[in-house]
């Protein structure tokens, strides 16, 4: 049977994979490995139970409330939040696990359900391995007065704005920003602490009804943040996805701020303060080369890890690095969230350019972003491609002809059989060439 816990929890189309009952029995199991079996003083666990605004949620959440009380979990239902709340209300509550029901940039018919051990951290492999063997075990059935109690947590809300806004070093008075919600958790919190740090805000993409989530707003469609930005004359825009757990940012031109340059611009204002730890920021090895270039000329090193943000928190608890994240938007501040928080990292970016006078697209322009181009090629046996000979010599020409300048990197897809070919260069030609090249050598050495 295939492994039920993918990248970033268990997704599906709801009600179809994604059932009341999966839910139900996944929750019960959690019970079991993240509650009973972490407790030896006789008290009942204590879970934090949120969602994003998508219709299904509504099942989903009772369902999961449902096996958490039945297995003798306490419960304290936040409502509708962004992930990285959830995850802080974890850590503050001292509760024992929570559960985040989200698809996050997906549209409205998926769902996910995400676990978040003790302290908010995202669950390591073993753990989630745990979780699932503990599907086929017998479930956990007290009776009377040891069955847990499931209470609406009232305050979530405000608990995570006033966290967001102790974390600002300052505030963000005169300054007019847009906020596009994607229809999704962050669509009341957001514009709210925004608010309260003295940003004028322009809000679109926040009136969820439970099917628009990520429909043709948020973070994967930047269209209607860039014209809302330059009819509104705004300083900056920030984006959001459904779940809120990363950001993308439009400069008062227009132009996107993708989350590489993102990084560039938080890890040199965290430098500047002498809050970059080790002077080090940890991202994955998708990163753009540019972003490598402006930090070796910033002084401030780059740890790199695989693809996707929990190898990117591996990284930085691996090394204890403050600030990580990845090209999508994920952006990690260590001394202040266990996930990426897009409210968060959108604060942080408006200080940014509101404590240093510039605008944001001077800031990002201290990165020169190289033409990067990606081509899936599919249907080929991609656990031969490390050691295929002549796509290694092809590999080492194109890296000699790029030389400083650019880079090649293959990757192997780890859920179907395709490999990503991707090519770095000073011209999108170049690049574009490179890449079409090498995926023939792929196709023609590799084909299933």
């Amino acid at each position: 049977m295939a492994r039920l816990f993918g990248t970033d929890g268990v997704r599906g189309k709801a009600n179809e994979l994604l059932t009341p009952e999966l839910a139900m029995a996944l929750s019960q199991a959690a019970a079991m490995v993240l509650g009973h079996e972490q407790i030896h003083d006789g008290r009942r666990p204590v879970a934090v139970v949120a969602k994003d605004p998508r219709i299904s949620g509504d099942f989903l959440s009772a369902a999961i409330e449902a096996g958490l009380a039945a297995s003798g979990v306490d419960v304290h239902d936040a409502g509708t939040l962004p992930t990285p709340a959830a995850a802080y209300l974890v850590a503050d509550l001292d509760a024992d696990f929570g559960v985040m029901i989200s698809a996050s940039h997906n549209p409205a018919p998926d769902n996910g359900i995400k676990f978040l051990a003790r302290g908010g951290k995202k669950l390591d492999d073993a753990l989630e391995d745990a979780i699932e063997a503990a599907l086929e075990k017998p479930k956990y059935r007290p009776v009377g007065g040891d069955v847990g109690r499931v209470t609406r947590f009232a305050d979530a809300e405000d608990r995570y704005i006033m966290h967001l806004l102790q974390s600002l070093p300052n505030r963000l008075d005169g300054m007019k920003i847009v906020l596009d919600c994607a229809h999704g958790a962050a669509s009341g919190c957001s514009p709210e602490v925004f608010n309260a740090a003295g940003a004028q805000v322009v809000v679109i993409g926040a009136t969820p009804d439970g099917i628009n989530i990520n429909d043709g707003y948020g973070s994967t469609h930047l269209e209607r943040l860039q014209a809302a930005v330059l009819d509104n004359g705004a300083d900056l825009g920030i984006a959001h996805d459904g779940d809120a757990d990363r950001c993308l940012a439009v400069d008062h031109e227009g132009s996107i701020v993708d989350g590489d340059q993102i990084m560039a611009v938080m890890a040199t204002a965290l430098k500047d303060r002498g809050e970059l730890k080790d002077n080090t920021l940890v991202a994955t090895v998708m990163s753009n080369l540019g972003l490598k270039i402006a930090m070796r000329e910033a002084g401030i090193t780059i740890k790199e890890t695989g693809v996707g943000d929990r190898y990117v928190l591996e990284g930085m608890r691996a090394g204890g690095y403050n600030l990580g994240g990845e090209q999508s938007g994920h952006v990690i501040f260590a001394d202040h969230a266990t996930t990426g928080d897009g409210v968060l990292t959108g604060l942080h970016i408006a200080a940014r350019v509101k404590s240093t006078g510039k605008s944001l697209k001077e800031l990002a322009g201290a990165m020169t972003v190289l033409p990067q181009v990606l081509i899936n090629v599919k249907g080929v046996d991609k656990e031969a491609a490390p050691s295929n000979q002549k796509l290694i010599a092809a590999i080492a020409a194109a890296e000699v002809e790029l030389g400083e300048k650019g880079r090649v990197l293959l990757r192997p897809s780890g859920t179907e059989p395709v490999v990503r070919v991707m090519v770095e260069a000073t011209s999108l030609e170049v690049a574009q060439s490179l890449a079409e090249s090498l995926s023939e050598v792929v196709l023609k050495e590799l084909s299933l």
